[in-house]
């Protein structure tokens, strides 16, 4: 495991909450779990079009990574992610540099624990039901499926929907609809070697309006995350059906 020094004027960021940093300041998180994947969400809220890049540091040996945060106007922009371990660390540093294109970006942490503070997040149960639900922008989703089989279901009839499904040591990013352009270098990134294992995070395109997945319940919780604008996810549904 690598340890990262703490910094003394980082904002205190172990529950993993939603909150905006601006330019010049850093947060930091220090209560990573071994054997958890992350997921590190950043979005521009300074509703600008330029594209900017946030500096993501999770080991001291190592450095920093570069998440591309896509420039939005009027809230239309998808969020980006970058994937980091509490095997390989406890701490996570997010930092806006002062000559960033944009004036401030919102984070949250994303994982089967995370966040433990879901101010500002829709934390809710998702059914068992086979009916679709609203899958708005900051809405996270769980639940601990029986040991069977069910169908996932996410639906979007706007182009390139974005969320996230943790599982305890594993994430899938899904697209939905996704354009000809697909998403940016480096929205999505993986850190450290946990994360880069073959199959840890995982990503699945459909360039139609709609991806299934079966999965199979064992005992453990799934999460469910948005990562996309309030317009993309105003036509955005989530369903999870017993087979």
């Amino acid at each position: 495991m690598s340890f990262l020094a703490l910094s003394a004027n980082a904002v205190n960021w172990n529950g993993g909450q939603r909150i905006t940093l601006r330019a010049g300041e850093t947060a930091q998180c220090t209560t990573l779990r071994p054997g958890q994947l992350y997921g590190v969400f950043v979005y521009n809220s300074a509703q600008n079009d330029n594209n900017a890049a946030v500096s993501v540091i999770w080991s001291n040996s190592q450095p920093p990574v570069k998440i591309t945060v896509p420039g939005t106007t009027a809230n239309a922009g998808s969020a980006s992610v970058g994937f980091v371990s509490g095997t390989d660390t406890q701490t996570v540093s997010v930092s806006l540099p002062t000559n960033s294109g944009i004036a401030q970006v919102e984070i949250w942490l994303g994982s089967v624990s995370m966040p433990t503070d879901t101010s500002g997040l829709d934390n809710e149960l998702l059914p068992i039901d086979g009916a679709p639900h609203a899958f708005d922008k900051y809405r996270r989703y769980y639940n601990v499926p029986p040991a069977s089989w069910h169908e996932l279901t996410i639906v979007s009839t706007v182009t390139q929907f974005i969320s996230v499904q943790f599982r305890q040591s594993k994430a899938a990013v899904f697209v939905v609809n996704e354009t000809s352009n697909g998403l940016l270098d480096g929205q999505i990134v993986k850190m450290g070697p946990t994360a880069n294992v073959a199959n840890a995070v995982v990503t699945t395109n459909a360039t139609i309006q709609s991806v299934t997945e079966n999965l199979q319940g064992d005992g453990t919780q799934w999460v469910w995350m948005n990562a996309d604008s309030p317009d993309n996810s105003s036509k955005s549904t989530i369903s999870l059906q017993s087979l």
